[in-house]
């Protein structure tokens, strides 16, 4: 059982993710938005909203996009906005098509000239969420994202387990075939959001399924520092209606597994490459020959797209993640249709 707590994410205090002391939050950090995306949540979102408010980093503005909500859900966010200082809390019409863009409208909302947090209406962050991510960032000029790991926790949330921990390397060759950085979980530096600014409209019109594994694409691709924290920085709450649900169960395990088969996992893949294709000048130079390589893959029969993803060293976090994405290439369940030859 994970641990209640939050005393294990700093185990020591040559922590180098921590550094210092928050001994002055300007100093430390421009402004951070956290964006929210909201729809139907009234039965979560009041612990989440206090949750921020409890945040040990006390500079920041919420913007919560929601989607059309019938329970009381905008009731809820208008009633915090109340308890919070002027003009902290904002909430604006999402486009109502789903999460995915949702979270995108809102990335083009943002100010480029601050930082970025995404938040979903279910979780609760713990008091230093946005702080180890403030460490991490402090001091960079390059584009540069934050991530962690999660508590996962029933609907109560009580504790059932942490997330898994991957440990590395995140680069453009792992972010073509899998999802790595949680987005419940992240802070992304102005360069980073300029980057995402960018290149959201192809994602928009590409249809991408995760905004997460967009940023991580994108991201990775341009060559942007990117850290993923061991320390779990959120409970995860899991009920019946979460859009993204935990991986590590056997039974979660089957599911991804099911969707190498039934072409899902290809979909999602011809959908990021679509959105990759228009902004390849934002990738740097090895990893837009990546993309273009990737891209002969995806349309190409079984055989040839297993030699070509060896050839490429392409790679999920766990052996046993690359050897089935391996095999789905080889048995050809990753291949696009080509259109010229459907009737």
């Amino acid at each position: 059982m994970a641990d209640k707590s939050n005393n294990a994410l700093w185990p020591d205090p040559q922590d180098p993710y921590r550094k210092e002391a928050i001994l002055s939050e300007t100093q430390l950090h421009p402004p951070i938005t956290i964006a929210m995306a909201s729809y139907n949540g009234a039965r979560f979102i009041r612990a989440q909203l206090d949750s921020l408010a409890a945040q040990s980093i006390s500079d920041w503005k919420l913007i919560v996009s929601d989607d059309g909500s019938t329970d009381g859900t905008r009731q809820i966010v208008a009633e915090f906005a109340r308890t919070r200082p002027s003009g902290q809390v904002e909430l604006i019409d999402g486009p109502r098509q789903g999460s995915t863009r949702n979270f995108l409208h809102l990335t083009q909302r943002v100010d480029a000239g601050g930082w970025l947090a995404y938040a979903d209406q279910d979780d609760v962050w713990l008091p230093d969420r946005l702080e180890r991510g403030v460490a991490f960032l402090h001091g960079r000029i390059d584009a540069a994202i934050y991530a962690a790991r999660t508590t996962i926790c029933d609907e109560a949330l009580n504790p059932l387990a942490a997330a898994p921990h991957f440990p590395g390397p995140f680069t453009f060759r792992n972010a073509l075939i899998q999802a790595c950085l949680p987005g419940n979980t992240i802070l992304a530096n102005s360069q980073a959001i300029r980057l995402l600014q960018a290149t959201a409209p192809a994602a928009e019109a590409a249809g991408i399924i995760s905004h997460d594994w967009w940023a991580y694409q994108i991201l990775s691709g341009a060559g942007a520092s990117i850290m993923r924290d061991r320390a779990q920085v959120l409970l995860y709450r899991q009920h019946r209606k979460n859009l993204m649900g935990r991986n590590d169960t056997a039974r979660a395990k089957a599911a991804r597994a099911s969707m190498l088969i039934n072409g899902k996992f290809a979909d999602w893949l011809a959908r990021n490459q679509k959105a990759l294709e228009p902004v390849t000048s934002r990738l740097l130079p090895e990893n837009q020959r990546l993309l273009e390589r990737f891209g002969e893959i995806l349309k190409a029969s079984g055989p040839n797209a297993f030699h070509g993803m060896l050839r490429l060293r392409l790679y999920r976090q766990t052996r046993t993640g690359t050897l089935a994405v391996l095999a789905a290439a080889l048995t050809g369940r990753l291949r696009i249709p080509d259109p010229k030859n459907t009737s």
